[in-house]
């Protein structure tokens, strides 16, 4: 949050603007780049030695491929965004196919042997050095849309280094007929899902660049992504850690129906009470994280943060489908979600960006529903079940938007900075999530919640007993 709030203030919506045009290419092109090459080894049960080189042979190909033709066809791709600058910065970014290509093997067996750590540590590692000192540092120098460029594909480069030293494979080059068969039959499933998902995640960005062009893409690229934060973030988990959990119970019903309650309860505890701050201090968070500049982003991203919670939720459902292998369900399902994106983003930009994060808001909506009921199917649980495990978030969410719109609503009548309103609401939710953790953690939490509290205290425990042993030892 702070590398995106520094090169927000030195870079301007128009430079975000290209880059997210050029990233809505890269995003499309992805799926055809991996082919569902890394699901299906991180979900195989019997993984052999030549399904790796396989793999790795084919996502190598791939990346090489996809970066030749994006380079070729960026002048049409220009052309169709009405952007004549977006030709270098398309052939600029098409190389982290590259990059993707050699590591994917390698990150999808640190997925399968449930590395969350080391996942963690690369992750964290890339962006810093991508964004927080090359970024950052080129931004200062006057770079301009370069800076994000260059610090997108410096991000790749050092991931890519880090999982390749980490978790080392055959890297033998071979296309054995019978392992591509088996990789790409759960692998093609994953890939018709992930087209769907691909143009549903980016449906909105093509439509604005080429309609509303630069500007307000940047704008609405902000919007969105301060949005897709907390989605982001349990994707994140639920790709490296439920995914691969689930993978391995795929075979006991009983035990898949208790995480994904759990699963599903957890997510509107947390994401539900955050989206109703979002929405009351969208102005505050807007201020503080991009600057006065960016105040055009803050009618579009209240309407994404009623949203929060369906775009978060549906990532559980996801994974899910991904663990059991029910890849083709879920394939039409994104399918009609890419459809409704594009349509809705299309009906909405006759009424600017606030009308596409509109009609957006109403494709997440019905993919939710898709979603939740493709999950409930396949785990034999029913509508009534699915709508409790939401329950338990309600009365933390009434009193967190209570105080918070109290006290926003005095701190903004004596004309308060957004950053002392901000501070100020946050330091109250602490305080208050404490109290409630203290004397009422029943109801602020339910079921889920106290299971949640109880296992990272026994973690944080744990590691404690363990760094005394080794200090002691």
């Amino acid at each position: 949050m702070l590398v995106l709030a520094i090169l927000a203030r030195l870079l301007t919506p128009k430079d975000f603007g290209i880059v997210s045009a050029a990233m809505v290419v890269v995003r499309l092109s992805e799926v055809f780049a991996q082919i569902g090459i890394g699901p299906a080894i991180v979900q195989r049960q019997d993984l052999k030695t030549v399904h790796l080189r396989t793999g790795f042979t084919i996502s190598c190909l791939s990346g090489l491929s996809l970066t030749g033709l994006i380079s070729l066809l960026a002048p049409q791709i220009s052309v169709f965004f009405h952007m004549e600058e977006l030709i270098p910065v398309i052939r600029g970014v098409s190389l982290v196919f590259l990059f993707q290509g050699i590591s994917l093997v390698a990150e999808s067996l640190l997925q399968r042997e449930l590395q969350f750590r080391w996942l963690a540590i690369i992750q964290s590692l890339s962006y810093a050095v991508g964004y927080g000192i090359v970024g950052i540092s080129l931004a200062f120098l006057g770079f301009g849309v370069w800076s994000l460029v260059i610090a997108y594909l410096s991000q790749m480069a050092f991931k890519s280094i880090f999982l390749l030293k980490v978790k080392p494979h055959p890297k033998r080059l071979a296309l054995e007929r019978r392992a591509i068969a088996e990789l790409m039959y759960f692998g093609g499933g994953f890939t018709l899902a992930r087209i769907g998902n691909a143009i549903a995640g980016q449906g909105d960005y093509l439509v604005v660049g080429r309609w509303l062009g630069a500007n307000a893409l940047g704008l609405y690229s902000r919007a969105y992504q301060l949005m897709t934060i907390p989605a982001m973030l349990f994707a994140k988990i639920l790709d490296t850690v439920l995914f691969p959990a689930m993978a391995q119970i795929q075979t006991q019903p009983e035990r898949l129906r208790v995480a994904y309650r759990r699963g599903v309860a957890l997510i509107a505890l947390v994401v539900l009470p955050s989206s109703a701050v979002a929405y009351v201090l969208s102005p505050e968070l807007i201020i503080v994280v991009f600057g006065p500049k960016w105040l055009e982003v803050v009618m579009p991203f209240k309407i994404f943060a009623i949203a929060m919670l369906f775009r978060t939720s549906y990532k559980m459902s996801d994974s899910l489908a991904r663990a059991t292998g029910a890849v083709y369900k879920r394939a039409w399902r994104q399918g009609v979600y890419a459809v409704l994106v594009l349509g809705g983003a299309w009906i909405g930009q006759f009424w600017g960006i606030s009308g596409v994060a509109f009609g957006v808001f109403g494709a997440i909506m019905v993919n939710f529903i898709l979603m939740a009921h493709l999950s409930l199917v396949e785990l034999s649980v029913s509508w009534r079940d699915f709508f409790i495990a939401h329950i338990s978030a309600i009365p933390l969410t009434l009193i967190v938007l209570s105080e918070v719109y109290i006290v926003t609503t005095a701190l903004r009548n004596f004309a308060m900075p957004a950053i002392i309103i901000l501070i100020v609401s946050i330091v109250i939710i602490t305080l208050t999530m404490a109290l409630l953790l203290r004397f009422a953690s029943k109801i602020a939490l339910g079921e889920a919640g106290i299971w949640m509290f109880q296992t990272l205290l026994g973690y944080v425990k744990k590691r404690r007993t363990s760094s005394t042993s080794r200090v002691n030892g």
